[in-house]
């Protein structure tokens, strides 16, 4: 038995059903009469045979025993698992929307096309950029979608480039996105502001560079204050910019990428406009770019004619479509009614707020976690726990401890700029006293790093599951269940109680 309950398998009592359906009015086919030989199980699956009920209680359980945004605070740097507003969820699940088929003909279909276009004429005025694809199903693929935009832009201008910068700063897909795509890589390293170092851009900026891709607010949550310089440096030498927009929950409403010279960038709908994500999806990230740009957008798009809307599938450059039919829909649902229930002032108090709870934290931690890159934040902020090394603690030990307390871990080891980092992003929807809670904990842990160290390299200690060793997990995962042998058990064992909180 586990700490959260019987596992399912011990459930389990032969010839109990979970379900019951009528007899079927059609002659039953034996399986091996339309299917190969090698398809078929020599005996059936050892599955669990459980009460309906059972099964409920089963997964009702395991379900409380995960950390959630509707459940715990959740400061998970730059992914921006912030609050999401169940009203959405109802939304996207209106018949109307739900139960559309991709194949329906556009005269049925007109709802959804109306707020698709409608989604992307708001995107542009909220990031300034002139058109948008909405299909691209998560950051990273917008991201692969706009570097492909960009070698077709270059191949149209017959030129032959081959390299992107990136900052040492920058979100940590781009190097990937950027090396799938074909091109080089070349890093630039930071200036001891935090920001890009302008020499450094100016010494690594050649006739090869096809584009910049920056992030802006960076990894370390500091504004680049000389973006219209770098970017006027990149048009200088016909290179593009590229934005990774996975940060926008500073800037709604306040600023605009393409107002700083910026020629495209992603958008991450599931972070910032308020979707439930996280473990493989689900996902949006639209690509906005410049005028000069629109015509290698991916295709299908939405076109208005008169009072009517319909596909357009051409494209005079695209570079073709980059997802099954329009992208993640629902997630584009989501994201439209978060816009239009805030509106342009809500949007910006929003990001206000979130720079707001920033700064407010990071002045309540930053006595006893140093911040290396000390300026004024924007929604997010890094700290360093390097000298808890002293005590053989690591920013893992201490992500892990902040469990027993009830709070998520932030990131960790992430810019890795940071030694022992930790990046905190308290988002705006958290409240002074849920960051003050935060704050304490945090201040705790290092307390205990100092006088109980072991504690927190043993962390956690209140949870379901201990700590598992992750290089073996990874390397050897173990992920079957099996019946244990009797008589190899220790008669009357129990689960070993988690001590109190605090306790050594």
């Amino acid at each position: 038995m586990s700490m959260s309950g019987p596992l399912i398998f011990e459930r389990s009592v032969p010839g109990r059903r979970g379900y019951a359906v009528p007899p079927g009015d059609v002659p039953a086919v034996p399986p091996g009469d339309v299917l190969p030989e090698d398809h078929l199980r020599a005996a059936p699956p050892r599955l669990p045979e459980v009460a309906e009920f059972d099964a409920v209680r089963h997964y009702t359980r395991l379900s409380q025993a995960n950390f959630s945004v509707d459940t715990h605070f959740y400061p998970l740097g730059s992914c921006t698992m912030k609050y999401n507003p169940k009203l959405n969820e109802r939304i996207a699940a209106l018949p109307g929307f739900a139960w559309l088929h991709p194949l329906q003909p556009a005269a049925q279909a007109q709802g959804i096309l109306q707020l698709l276009y409608e989604l992307e004429q708001l995107l542009c005025a909220i990031t300034g950029m002139a058109a948008f694809t909405l299909q691209p199903a998560a950051g990273a693929q917008g991201e692969l979608a706009g570097l492909k935009i960009i070698a077709a832009y270059h191949r149209r201008k017959r030129r032959a480039r081959s390299t992107i910068l990136i900052p040492d700063s920058a979100h940590g897909t781009n190097p990937a996105s950027a090396a799938l795509s074909g091109f080089t890589v070349i890093q630039l390293k930071s200036g001891p502001d935090g920001l890009i170092d302008l020499r450094e851009l100016r010494r690594k900026l050649t006739k090869d560079v096809a584009a910049l891709m920056l992030t802006n607010p960076n990894t370390l949550g500091l504004f680049e204050r000389e973006i219209k310089t770098i970017a006027a440096l990149l048009h200088e030498q016909g290179a593009l910019v590229y934005m990774d927009g996975a940060n926008m929950n500073a800037l709604l409403g306040i600023s605009r990428p393409g107002d700083m010279g910026v020629d495209l960038l992603q958008l991450n709908l599931h972070k910032t406009f308020s979707t439930p994500h996280g473990g493989g999806g689900p996902g949006a990230g639209p690509v906005g770019v410049a005028k000069a740009l629109e015509d290698f957008l991916p295709v299908p798009r939405v076109r208005k004619v008169g009072t009517r809307f319909r596909w357009e599938a051409r494209g005079r450059a695209t570079v073709g479509r980059v997802h099954g039919f329009y992208g993640n829909v629902g997630v584009l649902v989501r994201a439209y009614a978060y816009i239009r229930t805030l509106g342009r002032e809500g949007l910006a108090r929003a990001s206000r707020a979130a720079i707001i709870n920033a700064n407010y934290l990071k002045v309540r931690l930053q006595d006893t976690f140093p911040v290396p890159f000390d300026d004024h934040c924007l929604h997010e902020f890094v700290v360093t726990l390097k000298a808890l090394r002293a005590r053989g603690i690591s920013a893992g030990d201490v992500a892990k401890r902040l469990l027993d307390y009830g709070c998520y871990a932030p990131t960790v080891y992430f810019p890795l700029i940071v030694e022992e980092a930790l990046m905190i992003e308290p988002t705006e929807t958290e409240s002074k006293e849920t960051l003050d809670e935060f704050a304490q904990a945090l201040r705790a842990i290092a307390h205990e790093a100092q006088h109980n160290p072991e504690l927190v390299r043993r962390a956690p200690q209140r949870m379901v599951v201990d700590r598992v060793d992750e290089v073996k997990a990874a390397r050897e995962p173990n992920l079957r269940w099996v019946e244990p042998d009797p008589s190899v058990q220790a008669a009357g064992s129990k689960p070993h109680a988690a001590p109190p909180l605090g306790s050594g």
